[in-house]
């Protein structure tokens, strides 16, 4: 029946001044009628009423407060089950939040340091030149050779040979273990990474723009402005950077630039905050690959008034 009951503030103070106006009315109303009889004239219309009997209940039925007591209780019922419902419909609206996407331009250049992935080895040093050494001279001394007779007989005893059992040899160690190398961080890729709840946009400037406006009204909702810098008056734009990985998680967080009294601070945490939101942010892609981007993200501190 309520399928969409919603109800401000102001609707529930309307209802509640109103429901106070009447019950006060009724109160008057009831009190002026009753106070409007007299004990002289209760009696005299008391003996004037012929259906007044001995076994009458109360001496004045007119001034009978008990009598309508089921009107109150159904009054009473009536006013609570409004009441509740009223408070079962109330709405609260969050404020809402204008961005600017020129906020996310950078004031000045910096200059952004992209982490040095893993450098090759470098090549094995040349063998060093092999070294020539002088051969003395030498004599040559002849030896006499003597020769054993070949000759078999049927006397010659011939022995069979012995074979040598071959052991074989052990199995070689294994290959040390590759050494995991870190993956590649890009700075610039085809698709960069976009902050969630955009994906269902049509084209990718689209689907950009959307992810930006979502992006600034998560930070400046959940920005807390530090009492230092509110209190000094400190004003400006951080600037930190930060990596999406392939799952869009975010990790490597750095500040770049800072105005001080805290902002930095401030400014990273609510980026590190990305991280426990439902939805991950869509990673970037190069050819057509999700891959780690390094991120850049200029956050404004302004006093409002």
């Amino acid at each position: 029946m309520f399928k969409e009951l919603e109800i401000s503030s102001m609707g529930i103070l309307s209802v509640l001044i109103f429901l106070t106006l009447l019950t006060i009315g009724l109160v008057y109303f009831f009190k002026r009628k009753y106070n409007s009889y007299t004990v002289d004239g209760l009696r005299d219309a008391n003996m004037d009423s012929k259906s007044t009997t001995a076994s009458s209940r109360v001496k004045f039925p007119e001034v009978d407060i008990f009598k309508n007591s089921s009107s109150f209780f159904n009054y009473g019922m009536m006013a609570s089950m409004l009441m509740a419902l009223i408070f079962m419909g109330w709405t609260t609206y969050e404020k809402a939040i204008k961005v600017d996407l020129s906020d996310l331009v950078l004031e000045e250049e910096i200059e952004v340091e992209v982490p040095r992935t893993a450098e090759p080895p470098p090549p094995p040093p040349p063998p060093p030149p092999p070294v020539i050494e002088e051969v003395p001279d030498t004599e040559v001394i002849e030896e006499e050779v003597k020769f054993e007779s070949q000759e078999i007989t049927t006397e010659t005893k011939v022995e069979a040979p012995v074979e040598e059992k071959k052991v074989a040899p052990p199995p070689p160690p294994p290959p040390p273990p590759k050494k995991a190398e870190p993956e590649e961080i890009f700075k610039i890729v085809e698709q960069m990474p976009r902050f969630p709840g955009c994906e269902d946009k049509g084209t990718d400037k689209e689907k950009d723009e959307c992810a930006k406006t979502l992006m600034l009204q998560y930070i400046y909702k959940n920005l807390k402005y530090p009492a230092i810098a509110r209190e000094n008056g400190v004003e400006g734009q951080v600037v930190l950077q930060f990596v999406v990985d392939r799952e869009g998680k975010i990790s490597e967080t750095k500040i770049m630039r800072d105005i001080g009294a805290g902002c930095g601070a401030a400014a990273e945490s609510v980026v590190l905050g990305m991280n426990d939101m439902p939805q991950r942010w869509t990673p970037g892609k190069q050819r057509g690959r999700p891959v780690k981007v390094l991120y850049t993200l200029p956050v404004k501190f302004k006093l409002e008034g």
